[in-house]
């Protein structure tokens, strides 16, 4: 690519993110995602469904009726691919998402390569390394494990207690936090 900036929504640089992303054994590379499965609600049609539609060439979109059921199938066919390839699976906010959380469990217990991404981007800056951490745990199968530690965030059960806080419970609650984190592993 030259020095040109170009300018993209979140949604339009996460879905070309996916589409760019390749796996490769044996010297064969093939596309890590073969399309994305979605079911479009208030959280997410404006943005990733426009940019699934503008990058339909890149990155083909299946609708899908059930949330629970496209987690399966992008498991499945992961397990199938022998863990070279996975679908996408983007869905609204609220009872869209949670129905998601029983798929990802169930891959993450069978070791196959499903993110723990969905809630964790707050700011645009936190797209690239995040991404970046998805694909570390997607593509490793010692990553895939549910107990693994994962540095950006902590483990996929890991929630911070606030480090700005001027009530003494909440700051003696932050400092046993980090006292805490210090005796994880960072692998199993």
């Amino acid at each position: 690519m030259s020095g040109r900036t170009r300018r993209l929504t979140m949604a339009q640089a996460l879905v070309e993110f996916l589409a760019n992303q390749h796996s490769e054994r044996d010297g064969r590379e093939q596309r890590l995602f073969a399309g994305c499965f979605g079911i479009f609600g208030h959280g997410n049609v404006a943005g990733v469904g426009q940019a699934l539609q503008q990058y339909a060439d890149r990155l083909r979109y299946y609708q899908a009726r059930n949330e629970q059921g496209m987690v399966h199938a992008a498991a499945g066919y992961a397990r199938q691919r022998n863990r070279l390839a996975t679908f996408a699976c983007t869905t609204s906010i609220g009872p869209g998402a949670t129905n998601l959380v029983t798929g990802a469990a169930t891959a993450n217990d069978c070791l196959l390569p499903v993110s723990r991404y969905w809630d964790r981007i707050n700011r645009p800056e936190q797209l690239p390394g995040s991404l970046l951490e998805a694909m570390r745990v997607l593509t490793d199968p010692a990553e895939t494990d549910p107990a693994a530690y994962v540095t950006i965030g902590g483990a996929w059960w890991d929630v911070a207690v606030a480090e700005v806080a001027t009530s003494e419970p909440v700051r003696e609650a932050r400092a046993g936090y980090e006292r805490n984190r210090q005796t994880q592993r960072p692998y199993l």
